[in-house]
């Protein structure tokens, strides 16, 4: 059986030539859903959430099993089910959006190696694929399938004018005019497109007409998104002032014009900076699923992943980056800040704008030209920004998008609620099933099954950190003479907790140390704050008794108290107290000295230093 199955316009499905109808639109929906994850098992709950635009009714499941039934009448064995999902088998040349991909990037490839004349043929046969309208024309909107769509419109917008650049490479200024007039009346926000339109009425020698272009983008630019021209559109116009010999055209054989006037940031650099993705990534499936929601519908797309040091914050943001990757085809940017408060935000605009080619030495002095510059750099292009080891909203408040096509994720200890409008995910330990999990991945499942009471208790003794976790598996990996009972059994001891959760490069200590660090910075009450709590581990602590054993207001006290809640560092407890978590309780220890110092303070009952009292 041959199938051919078209997304890019309206869906349509075709069976050994002949045109199938695919039935009502949830019903193509489901088929849109199969063919975009091909040979993949899709599960009903992400099928559920492709079909139906709000609360699904309770009826959803049967409705997709009666779906893919009546599918599978027409595509025989090709639809596959799966425990509680479906998989529709494709090869490569059935699906329109596969060969839209593949021509594109041929011809972007060819652009890219300066032969334009031979990049044109491949481009022109991308766009061909499209049928007109917009990608899954004709199926329900407000589903969990926008973005794939929104994702492919970008795409289609990007080959048009790739074709542009090769046209404009080989002479073909006049006939391209009235095309990209058309592109920019539906399109209005495309600077690409206006250097483009720019050049080409230059090069047919309608200098005013040029600038006149340059001001109609100005204006509605600024009118739209409150910004101002890129600095490539603005050096475009700059050179067009000048009769800049530059501008004229040149044999193809010879790219001045992309080597001096470019016109997109993408053409020159496409950042992929993701880390790579863990292969032990254990559960959170949730959470990346919130994360992924956030960054491919909305506006802002912007979400501030928060947690304990040591939840597994970084990785799970970069898993749903790589999941989120092929939506954002412009590249994916990643700044680690290092948990350092010292870091200014004119320091990671900076970084971000040399992530996207911009030379060092032409990044702009001022943190204003520098917010400036990237936003008109990122505004309307499928981008996606990752800030990692972030201690402060200050940081990162620039970066967040003014409107649709980029996308930030954020990642910190604090929830940064002064920043507006973005989604928040906060990790809490990982569950017992999950823990099991993540140390079975390092150590072996059939080992942990062998001693299920010690391993309960070491799930227990790691308090839900996905690093601790880590860390104990790994040792039980490097030495296969060690029980989990006899981990557990060093593990007891508190004093030498932390001693022990350190493997390689891996140390909680050092993660809790950095992201107290960063919270002490501003506020030395903190630290004075968290050695006191150190001081009597396990007893909650009372705003009143607090203040009266710190010496300031009970306000304050209070203040202090939940700043530390706000970085996980704290959980609040009944009735108004609160309590460090098992592992900060440790450190808290360590910091407050040995127990032998201790005496008990006749105002608090507490147990603290006599020479510090």
């Amino acid at each position: 059986m041959q199938l051919q199955i078209r997304l890019l316009g309206t869906v349509e499905l075709s069976v050994d030539g002949r045109i199938a109808t695919p039935g009502p639109a949830k019903r193509r929906a489901v088929l849109a859903g199969l063919a975009l994850e091909a040979n993949h098992p899709v599960s009903l709950a992400r099928l559920t959430g492709m079909v139906w635009t709000e609360e699904p009714p309770a009826s959803a499941v049967a409705n997709l099993r009666s779906h893919a039934a009546a599918l599978r009448r027409v595509l025989g064995d090709r639809l596959i089910a799966r425990p509680n999902a479906y998989e529709l088998s494709l090869g490569p040349d059935e699906l329109d959006i596969t060969e839209f991909q593949r021509l594109a990037g041929e011809g972007r490839g060819l652009l890219a190696g300066g032969e334009p004349d031979a990049a044109a043929d491949p481009l022109r046969a991308a766009l061909d694929c499209w049928r007109g309208g917009q990608a899954g024309d004709g199926l329900p909107r407000g589903t969990a399938l926008d973005n794939r769509w929104a994702s492919l419109d970008e795409q289609r917008l990007q080959v048009f004018e790739e074709l542009t650049e090769a046209r404009l490479a080989v002479g073909e200024h006049r006939p391209l005019l009235s095309e990209v007039r058309r592109h920019l009346a539906a399109h209005p926000l495309r600077e690409r497109a206006w250097g483009q339109l720019m050049l080409a009425l230059y090069r047919c020698g309608e200098v005013p007409a040029a600038l006149a272009a340059y001001r109609d983008a100005h204006a509605i630019l600024h009118e739209q998104l409150g910004i101002d021209p890129g600095e490539d559109l603005a050096r475009l116009h700059r050179a067009v002032l000048d009769r800049s010999p530059d501008l004229a055209h040149v044999p193809p054989a010879t790219p001045i014009v992309a080597a001096a006037v470019p016109v997109t940031p993408a053409a020159v650099r496409v950042p992929r900076e993701l880390p790579a993705d863990l292969v032990t990534f254990v559960g959170r499936t949730p959470e990346v699923a919130d994360v992924v929601a956030a960054v491919t519908g909305g506006t802002p797309a912007a979400v501030v992943v928060s947690g304990p040091a040591g939840s597994g914050k970084s990785a799970l943001a970069v898993r749903a980056a790589h999941a989120v990757a092929a939506d954002f085809p412009e590249g994916q940017v990643f700044v680690d800040l290092g948990y350092r408060p010292t870091v200014t935000p004119d320091e990671v605009l900076a970084r971000v704008l040399r992530a996207l080619g911009v030379p060092a030495a032409e990044v702009p002095v001022s943190v204003d030209e520098r917010a400036g510059w990237v936003r008109s750099r990122i505004a309307g292009h499928r981008l996606l920004l990752v800030v990692d080891g972030v201690t402060g909203a200050e940081q990162v408040r620039p970066l967040i998008p003014a409107g649709p096509g980029p996308a930030l994720i954020v990642v910190g200890q604090r929830q940064l609620r002064s920043l507006d409008g973005v989604r928040r995910v906060a990790l809490g330990p990982v569950g017992a099933v999950g823990a099991r999990a993540l140390v079975a991945a390092f150590s072996g499942a059939d080992r942990l099954k062998a001693e299920p009471a010690a391993t309960a208790e070491l799930v227990r003794l790691c308090a839900g950190s996905v690093l601790a976790l880590r860390i104990t598996g790994s040792r039980l990996a490097s030495r296969p003479d060690l029980s989990v009972a006899a981990l557990v059994d060093q593990l007891r001891d508190r004093r030498d907790r932390l001693d022990l959760l350190v493997y390689e490069d891996q140390s909680v200590r050092a993660s809790l140390a950095l992201g107290i660090a960063a919270l002490r910075s501003g506020d030395e009450l903190i630290g004075r704050l968290l050695k006191l709590l150190g001081e009597s581990p396990d007893a909650p602590a009372l705003p009143e008794r607090t203040a009266a054993r710190l010496g300031v207001s009970a306000q304050r006290a209070r203040h202090a108290l939940e700043e530390l809640v706000d970085a996980h560092l704290a959980q609040r407890t009944d009735p108004g107290g609160y309590r460090l978590p098992a592992l900060v309780r440790d450190y808290a220890a360590e910091l407050a000295g040995p127990p032998a110092l201790l005496a008990a303070h006749p105002l608090t009952g507490w147990r603290v230093d006599p020479v510090a009292a």
